[in-house]
């Protein structure tokens, strides 16, 4: 790497991100060069390989950042904003399928197919189950803390967590599912998915009812 002090570096890896959000997002990863990402940046397009091992990395860099801080904002919404965990798991849902349908950065790359394959075939499996797991990180000590509780059912507080992420990528699903069908489609998997982790089914496993303790209280 050419001997930048540690703030010129800084500054670097700062040009590369913001000129690489903007770019990813106006035109995607395929058609954005090395070139177009460094030129801002005043360095040559061999030292963008000091910083990062492809256009890739950068992209998942961003969106680590960028989950960085949508992520407190969600939980704001959800998990600290209602104590019902049912309540509370919906509203995570909903906000985060909106965010992952409005934003940029996250709707280019993660929504459309294309670019999606184009990550999943640069990045190491290995780097993107760190990845996942640090997101999910945010939200699983307040799934841990119901668990705990029994205010949530599943084989364990990880399950749980990687079933509601899971939920989230069906924005990657709108095109085949259809622009009707979709928010009919959405709004089911939610209520769906909030109900059946935090309501308890019968022996013979009919559809899940309220947990006994809020069957009670409806009725004091």
């Amino acid at each position: 790497m050419p001997s930048f002090s540690a703030e010129k570096r800084e500054r670097v890896r700062e040009s590369l991100r913001d000129t690489g959000r903007e770019l990813f997002t106006r035109q995607g990863i395929r058609k954005t060069t090395i070139a177009e990402l460094t030129e801002p940046a005043d360095i040559g397009t061999g030292t963008f390989y000091q910083y990062f091992d492809s256009k890739e990395a950068l992209y998942i860099d961003i969106l680590e950042q960028e989950s960085k801080e949508v992520i407190p904002r969600l939980l704001g919404k959800s998990f600290r904003a209602h104590d019902d965990p049912e309540t509370a798991i919906a509203a995570l849902l909903e906000q985060s399928l909106s965010e992952m349908e409005s934003n940029p950065i996250f709707h280019r790359v993660l929504v459309e197919e294309q670019e999606l394959t184009r990550v999943r075939e640069r990045i190491p499996d290995e780097e993107v189950s760190e990845k996942r797991e640090g997101a999910i990180d945010f939200f699983l000590p307040h799934i841990e803390g119901w668990y705990d509780e029994g205010k949530v059912i599943g084989p364990d507080p990880e399950t749980i967590a990687h079933t509601i992420r899971a939920v989230v990528r069906l924005a990657q699903q709108r095109e085949r599912i259809g622009e009707e069908r979709y928010p009919a489609v959405r709004e089911t998997l939610i209520a769906a998915v909030a109900a059946g982790l935090t309501r308890e089914q019968d022996s013979v496993g009919n559809p899940p009812s309220r947990r006994q303790d809020s069957v009670e209280d409806s009725h004091e």
